[in-house]
Protein backbone atom coordinates (compact mmCIF):
# COMPACT_ATOMS: atom_id res chain seq x y z
CA UNK A 1 0.00 0.00 0.00
CA UNK A 2 1.09 3.32 -1.15
CA UNK A 3 2.32 5.32 1.99
CA UNK A 4 -0.23 8.50 1.83
CA UNK A 5 -3.17 5.93 1.14
CA UNK A 6 -1.53 4.39 4.54
CA UNK A 7 -2.29 7.39 6.25
CA UNK A 8 -5.86 7.66 5.04
CA UNK A 9 -6.46 4.48 6.70
CA UNK A 10 -4.80 5.59 9.26
CA UNK A 11 -7.10 8.21 10.35
CA UNK A 12 -10.11 6.06 9.98
CA UNK A 13 -9.12 3.51 12.38
CA UNK A 14 -7.92 6.43 14.90
CA UNK A 15 -10.84 8.45 14.23
CA UNK A 16 -12.96 4.97 15.11
CA UNK A 17 -11.24 3.90 17.74
CA UNK A 18 -11.88 7.29 19.18
CA UNK A 19 -15.97 6.91 18.27
CA UNK A 20 -15.41 4.02 20.40
CA UNK A 21 -13.54 5.26 23.39
CA UNK A 22 -15.64 8.28 24.18
CA UNK A 23 -19.20 5.85 23.75
CA UNK A 24 -18.03 2.80 25.07
CA UNK A 25 -18.24 3.57 28.96
CA UNK A 26 -22.60 4.93 27.27
CA UNK A 27 -23.54 1.53 26.12
CA UNK A 28 -21.46 -0.95 28.72
CA UNK A 29 -19.07 -2.14 25.91
CA UNK A 30 -16.53 -2.01 28.77
CA UNK A 31 -16.46 -0.39 32.15
CA UNK A 32 -16.13 -0.75 35.74
CA UNK A 33 -18.80 0.37 37.83
CA UNK A 34 -17.71 1.26 41.14
CA UNK A 35 -21.45 1.40 42.64
CA UNK A 36 -22.15 -2.42 41.76
CA UNK A 37 -18.66 -3.78 42.29
CA UNK A 38 -18.60 -5.14 38.72
CA UNK A 39 -17.19 -4.58 35.02
CA UNK A 40 -19.42 -4.31 32.01
CA UNK A 41 -18.33 -6.42 28.97
CA UNK A 42 -19.95 -6.36 25.72
CA UNK A 43 -23.13 -5.35 27.71
CA UNK A 44 -22.75 -8.37 29.88
CA UNK A 45 -21.71 -8.43 33.55
CA UNK A 46 -18.60 -9.76 34.49
CA UNK A 47 -18.12 -10.70 37.91
CA UNK A 48 -15.77 -13.13 39.95
CA UNK A 49 -18.38 -13.16 42.47
CA UNK A 50 -15.97 -11.72 45.72
CA UNK A 51 -18.19 -10.57 48.21
CA UNK A 52 -20.88 -12.61 47.55
CA UNK A 53 -22.63 -15.57 49.09
CA UNK A 54 -20.94 -18.49 47.00
CA UNK A 55 -19.77 -21.77 47.48
CA UNK A 56 -15.99 -22.02 47.83
CA UNK A 57 -16.01 -24.07 44.59
CA UNK A 58 -18.07 -21.70 42.69
CA UNK A 59 -16.06 -18.75 43.37
CA UNK A 60 -12.74 -20.45 42.72
CA UNK A 61 -14.20 -21.30 39.60
CA UNK A 62 -15.53 -17.90 38.58
CA UNK A 63 -11.60 -16.48 39.59
CA UNK A 64 -10.18 -18.70 37.08
CA UNK A 65 -12.52 -18.43 34.56
CA UNK A 66 -13.48 -14.88 34.97
CA UNK A 67 -10.16 -13.84 36.06
CA UNK A 68 -7.21 -15.63 36.01
CA UNK A 69 -7.02 -16.92 32.15
CA UNK A 70 -8.81 -13.83 30.39
CA UNK A 71 -5.68 -11.81 32.13
CA UNK A 72 -3.02 -14.61 30.81
CA UNK A 73 -4.62 -14.79 27.61
CA UNK A 74 -4.86 -11.01 27.23
CA UNK A 75 -1.84 -10.37 27.97
CA UNK A 76 -0.31 -13.41 25.69
CA UNK A 77 -2.17 -12.29 22.63
CA UNK A 78 -0.97 -8.66 23.53
CA UNK A 79 2.85 -9.30 24.10
CA UNK A 80 2.57 -11.63 20.65
CA UNK A 81 1.16 -8.53 18.90
CA UNK A 82 3.36 -6.50 20.68
CA UNK A 83 6.67 -8.02 19.81
CA UNK A 84 5.78 -8.12 16.32
CA UNK A 85 4.38 -4.94 15.33
CA UNK A 86 5.57 -2.65 18.29
CA UNK A 87 3.46 0.16 19.39
CA UNK A 88 0.92 -0.59 16.66
CA UNK A 89 -1.21 0.46 19.01
CA UNK A 90 -0.22 3.81 19.76
CA UNK A 91 0.04 4.89 16.05
CA UNK A 92 -3.06 3.85 14.82
CA UNK A 93 -5.76 3.79 17.30
CA UNK A 94 -4.25 5.91 20.64
CA UNK A 95 -6.81 8.19 22.00
CA UNK A 96 -4.28 10.00 22.97
CA UNK A 97 -2.06 9.46 20.11
CA UNK A 98 -4.56 11.64 17.87
CA UNK A 99 -4.88 14.26 20.46
CA UNK A 100 -0.76 14.56 20.39
CA UNK A 101 -1.73 14.85 16.47
CA UNK A 102 -4.04 17.23 16.38
CA UNK A 103 -2.73 19.56 18.98
CA UNK A 104 1.22 19.21 16.91
CA UNK A 105 -0.96 19.90 13.74
CA UNK A 106 -2.56 23.28 14.80
CA UNK A 107 0.78 24.06 16.87
CA UNK A 108 2.82 24.37 13.73
CA UNK A 109 0.39 27.11 12.26
CA UNK A 110 0.86 29.15 15.70
CA UNK A 111 4.73 28.57 16.43
CA UNK A 112 6.24 27.05 12.83
CA UNK A 113 6.74 24.19 15.52
CA UNK A 114 5.26 20.54 16.48
CA UNK A 115 6.38 20.97 20.49
CA UNK A 116 7.13 24.49 22.68
CA UNK A 117 10.52 22.36 23.33
CA UNK A 118 11.73 22.14 19.97
CA UNK A 119 15.08 24.14 19.71
CA UNK A 120 14.51 24.36 15.67
CA UNK A 121 11.68 25.81 13.63
CA UNK A 122 9.99 23.72 10.56
CA UNK A 123 11.42 24.42 7.20
CA UNK A 124 9.88 27.15 5.98
CA UNK A 125 9.41 25.11 3.05
CA UNK A 126 7.29 22.22 3.76
CA UNK A 127 7.27 18.16 1.77
CA UNK A 128 4.97 19.27 -0.51
CA UNK A 129 6.83 22.11 -2.09
CA UNK A 130 4.24 24.83 -0.18
CA UNK A 131 5.22 27.60 1.78
CA UNK A 132 4.60 27.47 5.79
CA UNK A 133 2.93 30.33 7.34
CA UNK A 134 2.77 30.95 11.03
CA UNK A 135 0.42 33.08 12.63
CA UNK A 136 0.42 33.38 17.09
CA UNK A 137 -3.24 33.85 16.56
CA UNK A 138 -3.70 30.41 16.12
CA UNK A 139 -3.12 29.67 19.63
CA UNK A 140 -7.10 31.33 20.06
CA UNK A 141 -8.25 28.33 18.23
CA UNK A 142 -5.69 25.93 19.80
CA UNK A 143 -5.67 26.55 23.49
CA UNK A 144 -10.02 26.17 23.96
CA UNK A 145 -9.21 23.16 21.82
CA UNK A 146 -7.14 21.90 23.82
CA UNK A 147 -9.01 22.69 26.81
CA UNK A 148 -12.34 21.14 25.20
CA UNK A 149 -10.70 18.19 24.76
CA UNK A 150 -9.17 17.50 28.27
CA UNK A 151 -12.95 18.31 29.21
CA UNK A 152 -14.24 15.51 27.26
CA UNK A 153 -11.70 13.15 28.00
CA UNK A 154 -12.38 13.62 32.10
CA UNK A 155 -16.13 12.78 31.37
CA UNK A 156 -15.23 9.82 29.40
CA UNK A 157 -12.96 8.74 32.14
CA UNK A 158 -14.89 9.14 34.87
CA UNK A 159 -17.72 7.42 32.86
CA UNK A 160 -15.51 4.42 33.12
CA UNK A 161 -15.94 3.79 37.11
CA UNK A 162 -19.41 5.76 37.63
CA UNK A 163 -22.71 5.37 35.37
CA UNK A 164 -22.23 7.50 32.29
CA UNK A 165 -25.96 8.40 32.11
CA UNK A 166 -26.07 10.07 36.01
CA UNK A 167 -23.06 11.69 34.84
CA UNK A 168 -24.39 13.09 31.73
CA UNK A 169 -27.73 13.75 33.12
CA UNK A 170 -26.24 15.61 36.19
CA UNK A 171 -24.12 17.58 33.76
CA UNK A 172 -27.07 18.88 32.02
CA UNK A 173 -28.98 19.79 35.26
CA UNK A 174 -26.08 21.38 36.48
CA UNK A 175 -26.51 18.65 39.83
CA UNK A 176 -22.92 16.99 40.03
CA UNK A 177 -22.17 15.89 43.20
CA UNK A 178 -18.66 17.79 44.95
CA UNK A 179 -16.18 14.80 44.55
CA UNK A 180 -17.65 14.49 40.66
CA UNK A 181 -16.84 18.62 39.99
CA UNK A 182 -13.60 18.34 42.14
CA UNK A 183 -12.62 14.95 39.62
CA UNK A 184 -13.58 16.97 36.45
CA UNK A 185 -12.22 20.37 37.14
CA UNK A 186 -8.98 18.55 38.68
CA UNK A 187 -8.80 16.75 35.29
CA UNK A 188 -9.45 18.84 32.73
CA UNK A 189 -7.00 21.11 34.20
CA UNK A 190 -4.03 18.16 34.30
CA UNK A 191 -4.91 16.91 31.11
CA UNK A 192 -4.71 20.22 29.54
CA UNK A 193 -1.50 21.35 31.00
CA UNK A 194 -0.47 17.59 28.81
CA UNK A 195 -1.77 18.24 26.28
CA UNK A 196 -0.77 21.93 25.91
CA UNK A 197 3.12 20.76 27.36
CA UNK A 198 3.75 17.30 27.75
CA UNK A 199 2.07 15.05 25.36
CA UNK A 200 5.47 13.73 23.74
CA UNK A 201 7.22 13.41 26.87
CA UNK A 202 4.51 11.37 28.45
CA UNK A 203 4.27 9.22 25.51
CA UNK A 204 7.67 8.45 25.78
CA UNK A 205 8.57 8.43 29.21
CA UNK A 206 4.98 8.60 31.26
CA UNK A 207 3.01 5.58 29.75
CA UNK A 208 3.38 1.96 30.87
CA UNK A 209 1.32 0.43 28.27
CA UNK A 210 3.53 2.29 25.51
CA UNK A 211 6.61 1.23 27.08
CA UNK A 212 5.57 -2.18 27.61
CA UNK A 213 4.75 -2.45 23.89
CA UNK A 214 8.30 -1.02 23.34
CA UNK A 215 9.91 -3.22 25.60
CA UNK A 216 8.22 -6.57 23.80
CA UNK A 217 9.09 -4.77 20.25
CA UNK A 218 12.96 -4.10 21.14
CA UNK A 219 13.44 -7.94 22.10
CA UNK A 220 12.76 -8.85 18.74
CA UNK A 221 14.95 -8.29 15.57
CA UNK A 222 12.42 -9.32 13.06
CA UNK A 223 9.60 -6.63 14.57
CA UNK A 224 7.64 -4.53 11.90
CA UNK A 225 10.32 -1.25 11.87
CA UNK A 226 11.09 1.40 9.59
CA UNK A 227 14.07 0.32 7.60
CA UNK A 228 16.47 3.42 6.10
CA UNK A 229 18.01 2.28 2.83
CA UNK A 230 21.60 3.12 3.02
CA UNK A 231 22.16 2.70 -1.01
CA UNK A 232 20.13 5.41 -1.32
CA UNK A 233 21.41 7.76 1.07
CA UNK A 234 22.75 10.23 -1.84
CA UNK A 235 18.99 11.07 -2.16
CA UNK A 236 18.75 12.32 1.19
CA UNK A 237 21.16 15.73 0.30
CA UNK A 238 18.36 16.65 -1.43
CA UNK A 239 16.11 16.80 1.18
CA UNK A 240 15.50 18.74 4.43
CA UNK A 241 15.40 16.21 6.84
CA UNK A 242 11.41 15.86 6.18
CA UNK A 243 11.21 12.36 8.08
CA UNK A 244 12.80 14.12 11.18
CA UNK A 245 10.34 17.01 10.82
CA UNK A 246 7.08 14.67 9.86
CA UNK A 247 7.62 12.62 13.54
CA UNK A 248 4.96 13.50 16.24
CA UNK A 249 7.23 11.77 18.65
CA UNK A 250 10.26 14.09 18.14
CA UNK A 251 12.44 10.88 16.87
CA UNK A 252 15.09 10.36 13.79
CA UNK A 253 13.70 7.54 11.52
CA UNK A 254 16.87 7.01 10.13
CA UNK A 255 18.30 5.87 13.44
CA UNK A 256 19.20 2.83 15.19
CA UNK A 257 15.99 0.82 16.28
CA UNK A 258 17.73 1.19 19.83
CA UNK A 259 17.26 5.11 19.40
CA UNK A 260 13.59 4.38 18.02
CA UNK A 261 12.18 3.13 21.52
CA UNK A 262 8.95 5.08 21.57
CA UNK A 263 8.44 4.92 17.55
CA UNK A 264 3.85 4.43 17.54
CA UNK A 265 4.59 2.81 13.95
CA UNK A 266 2.57 6.05 12.48
CA UNK A 267 4.75 5.99 9.16
CA UNK A 268 4.53 9.58 9.04
CA UNK A 269 8.36 9.61 8.57
CA UNK A 270 7.28 7.49 5.42
CA UNK A 271 4.76 9.36 3.83
CA UNK A 272 7.06 12.73 3.79
CA UNK A 273 9.59 10.15 2.44
CA UNK A 274 7.35 9.18 -0.38
CA UNK A 275 6.58 12.87 -1.58
CA UNK A 276 9.88 14.34 -0.54
CA UNK A 277 11.49 11.56 -3.20
CA UNK A 278 8.95 11.73 -5.18
CA UNK A 279 8.21 8.05 -4.66
CA UNK A 280 11.62 7.01 -4.86
CA UNK A 281 11.52 6.62 -0.88
CA UNK A 282 14.78 5.91 1.28
CA UNK A 283 12.62 4.52 3.88
CA UNK A 284 10.32 1.44 4.21
CA UNK A 285 7.71 -0.34 6.45
CA UNK A 286 8.50 -3.81 7.02
CA UNK A 287 9.53 -6.40 9.45
CA UNK A 288 13.60 -6.23 10.26
CA UNK A 289 16.18 -9.15 9.80
CA UNK A 290 18.89 -10.40 12.37
CA UNK A 291 21.51 -9.52 9.39
CA UNK A 292 19.74 -6.11 8.40
CA UNK A 293 22.19 -3.23 8.89
CA UNK A 294 19.85 -0.36 7.11
CA UNK A 295 19.41 1.47 10.07
CA UNK A 296 22.57 3.52 11.36
CA UNK A 297 22.91 6.10 13.92
CA UNK A 298 25.36 8.32 12.53
CA UNK A 299 25.07 11.07 10.16
CA UNK A 300 24.75 10.61 6.32
CA UNK A 301 27.71 12.59 5.68
CA UNK A 302 29.48 10.28 8.20
CA UNK A 303 28.15 7.25 6.73
CA UNK A 304 29.31 8.46 3.00
CA UNK A 305 33.19 9.33 3.97
CA UNK A 306 33.09 6.14 5.75
CA UNK A 307 31.73 3.97 3.02
CA UNK A 308 34.63 5.71 0.30
CA UNK A 309 36.93 5.03 3.18
CA UNK A 310 36.25 1.24 2.88
CA UNK A 311 35.88 0.97 -0.94
CA UNK A 312 39.47 2.87 -1.13
CA UNK A 313 40.87 0.21 1.08
CA UNK A 314 39.92 -2.56 -0.45
CA UNK A 315 40.78 -1.57 -3.81
CA UNK A 316 44.14 -1.13 -2.66
CA UNK A 317 44.10 -4.41 -0.59
CA UNK A 318 42.90 -6.21 -4.22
Amino acid sequence: MQPQNLQKLRRVTQSLFFILFCVAPIFNLFRFDLDEGHFYLLTFHWSIGIGEDLPVGQLAKNLLFYGLLPIVALLASGFFLFYKYGRLYCGWLCPHFSVVEMVNQNLSKAIGKLSIWDKRELPQIQVDGSLRHKNKVWWLVIVPLTVSMAFLWAVVLIGYVINPHDILRELWQQSLSFPKKAFLIVATLVLSIEFLFARHLFCRFGCAFGIFQSLAWMGNRKGLVINFDKSKSAQCKSCDNYCDHACPMRLKPRGMKRHMFSCTQCTQCLTACDIAQQGDTVLSWKPGSELDTNSVAIPISFYQADKKHSDDRKRRQG
